[in-house]
């Protein structure tokens, strides 16, 4: 007999039409398919930043399947609760989703798989956010990769499935079960006045994405190697919210990539090189799941980091630490919800370092602020810039922040763009922080710009000092 039940596709971070597996699969049957998101028990706890970020590209993708006659489903609740009823409510047999490597969504999965399977329901996750699944990139004595040089020599010739055409029709139920309003989910509740901020800066969306990633090759590629280091240059994909979100695969972005580099882009094996920093975090996160909460390298946890989120914190937060480079990048992320990776850098340096912070604090309020949150990629770079975490940054590497700006901001044009104080002109994005961040902080930009808090050469000795004794 041929089945002709729905099959329930859950949605979560793949908000897209092309290169979808699942979707692909799902349509490819012949059967009704009823797409699904749950405000669930995962995404609930998500930072203010990701979730405005989420809502806007549900919203986007919505619609997306609305011109194809499907709609979006939205549903609130514990993921397994909210499967198991809407499974029966519509006479659906199977459940799929596209599987997730992190302790939390793993955890989630994993019970919402035995539940399904229990009650007799057809469960299956289905790869579509990395391209090497973790467990098929092992080292020859069987193990998982530790180092990235070595992980991107593993798989930087390996065959990547070309992408999958995006459905052109839709088999719809006969009735489509209800759905709660997207209003009504309050994704964005968390954001307040920055909502209107972050919207003037972040692009939403399949298209969107597809866009930049042709401007990227068509402007950018060639020159990405040399240029991609200095913040002010056009000279990155921004792809990241994209990616973050699943509103484009990385086996899009990997064989647009190979293109230029068989068109002899200079900068194309780079740009590579970085999408499969994507999957070694994505590696690490499966094997060693305590990355996102603790110390990679047990050896430090003996560390003396001070964990206490206290005014000095509170400064860095609000990009007002005295340090130029340090606060414009901390402004940047607070304005647009993206912060440059050189800055990320150099900011992550002078909390764990300079100011002997634990990675925590800092991988917290990236978690809060940031519209292309991803929960390996932040641990592994938070862990990597403090010293304890794979290929990390050397415990004597601290960032100057004064010479990083020297090089990688000779004319000061990405200091002047964030700060309001540092100079006569005022940008947009520099105006735009007074206005997006809270009122119970009492900032102005008509008030002074803060003296440095700590000296930068005294940090660097301590923390050299601290590290020596760890």
């Amino acid at each position: 007999m041929t089945d002709t039940s729905p099959i329930l596709i859950w949605l979560r971070r793949d908000f897209r039409l092309q290169d979808h597996p699942m979707l692909h699969a799902a349509c490819a049957t012949g059967r009704a398919v009823i797409p699904v998101f749950i405000l669930d028990e995962v995404v609930e706890t998500f930072g203010a930043a990701p979730k405005w970020r989420l809502e806007q590209s549900i919203a986007c993708f919505a619609k997306q399947l609305e011109a194809l006659g499907a709609r979006l489903i939205l549903r609130r609740g514990t993921a397994q609760t909210v499967l198991l009823e809407l499974a029966e409510e519509v006479g659906a047999t199977d459940v799929w989703w596209t599987r997730a490597y992190d302790p939390d969504a793993v955890t989630r999965d994993t019970a919402v798989k035995a539940a399904l399977t229990e009650a007799g329901y057809g469960a299956k996750s289905i790869q579509g956010a990395v391209m090497f699944e973790p467990w098929d990139v092992a080292t020859q004595q069987g193990g998982f990769y530790k180092v990235y040089s070595a992980y991107w020599r593993c798989v930087k010739d390996r065959h990547v499935d070309a992408p999958l055409p995006a459905p052109t029709s839709w088999v719809a139920p006969p009735v489509w079960p209800a759905s709660d309003d997207l209003a009504d989910l309050e994704l964005a509740r968390a954001m307040n006045r920055g909502a209107a901020v972050l919207a003037r800066y972040a692009q939403i969306g399949e298209e969107a994405a597809q866009a930049r990633l042709d401007r990227f090759l068509d402007q950018a590629v060639a020159t990405y190697k040399e240029d991609r280091d200095f913040p002010s240059l056009p000279a990155t994909s921004g792809l990241s919210e994209h990616l973050a979100w699943g509103e484009i695969s990385p086996r899009v972005i990997w064989h647009a990539g190979q293109r230029a580099l068989a068109e002899g882009a200079a900068g194309a094996e780079h740009f590579l090189k970085e999408l499969v920093w994507r999957e070694f975090a994505y590696h690490l996160v499966f094997h060693t799941p305590h990355i996102v909460t603790d110390n990679w390298r047990p050896e430090w946890d003996r560390f003396a980091w001070s964990v206490e989120d206290d005014a000095d914190v509170l400064r860095w937060k609000q990009g007002r630490t005295g340090v130029p480079f340090v606060d414009a990048a901390m402004r940047e992320l607070y304005v647009t919800g993206i912060m440059h990776n050189r800055a990320r850098m150099i900011v992550g340096s002078y909390l764990t370092k300079n100011m002997l912070k634990h990675w925590r604090i800092g991988q917290r309020w990236f978690e809060e602020c940031l519209i292309d949150w991803d929960p390996a990629a932040n641990a592994m770079g938070w862990q990597w810039v403090a010293g304890c975490g794979p290929d990390a940054s050397p415990y004597f590497r601290v960032f100057n922040p004064e010479t990083q700006a020297k090089k990688f901001d000779r004319d000061g044009a990405y200091i002047a763009e964030y700060l309001a104080e540092a100079g006569l002109v005022k940008s947009e994005a520099a105006l735009a922080f007074f206005e997006a961040c809270p009122r119970s902080w009492g900032l102005s930009p008509t008030a002074l710009y803060p003296e440095p808090m700590l000296s930068l050469a005294e940090g660097r000795q301590r923390a050299l000092a601290a590290y020596s004794q760890r």
